[in-house]
């Protein structure tokens, strides 16, 4: 089957699987978003939206992290993980976008890869939940579960975007890079994943390779 069709099949059984599919971080803004996102790298999302709620009481703008005590900062984000890289990536992020944004977030990737800590997964994720600019996410459920579909045969973050940029249609790529990650954490898990329940296996490489009951 041609790639592109397969990706629009899939895209089409796992919305129906998954209409719950969307970003798991709590946030009102894109302010918001931008630090959750970095504080969720190598964390799950139910302990960074734990972490959020009480940080964004007392941090409301990027001027407020700008000027955050690293050493508090640290303190109040240490249990998502990686806390000291974590908490200077996020107040020189907000005292970018105080000096060069004028306190807002901006709206391109090519402004927003120029934030310390931010690739172009949070990017993408800013970009697609606040503005209205969808871009394929690629997190670790992502990179697994697109490998094993056969739809890249990459393992570079940049070349996986590139190979589903020329697969999914722009307006549904945040939403495709969603419902790939549901799946990811629900079904297609890194040990072993469940295929016996996958929606999607008849559209799967790695299903295709797998040894017949009767050759078993």
């Amino acid at each position: 089957m041609e790639l592109k069709e397969r990706a629009r099949k899939i895209m089409n059984v796992l919305k129906e699987t998954y209409p719950d599919a969307r970003c798991m971080l709590n946030h009102r803004s894109a302010y918001e978003l931008l630090v959750a996102t970095i504080l969720a790298a190598q964390c799950t999302d139910q302990k960074v939206n734990e972490v959020t709620a009480t940080l964004f009481r007392k941090y409301r703008t990027p001027g407020d992290l700008a000027a955050a005590d690293l050493s508090v900062l640290e303190k109040e984000i240490k249990p998502t993980g990686f806390f000291r890289q974590k908490a200077k990536s996020i107040r020189n992020s907000c005292l970018a976008i105080m000096k060069d944004y004028g306190g807002k977030v901006p709206d391109t990737m090519e402004e927003l890869v120029k934030l310390p800590g931010v690739g172009r997964k949070t990017a993408n994720v800013v970009l697609g939940e606040c503005f209205g600019k969808p871009g394929i996410i690629v997190d670790t459920h992502f990179r697994r579960v697109t490998a094993r579909l056969g739809l890249t045969r990459n393992d570079d973050p940049d070349k996986i975007e590139a190979d589903l940029d020329e697969l999914v249609a722009m307006k549904d790529r945040t939403l495709f890079s969603h419902v790939i990650t549901f799946h990811g954490r629900r079904i297609c898990v890194a040990r072993k994943p469940r295929c016996e329940e996958c929606a999607v296996s008849s559209l799967c490489d790695y299903y295709a390779a797998q040894p017949s009951p009767k050759s078993a």
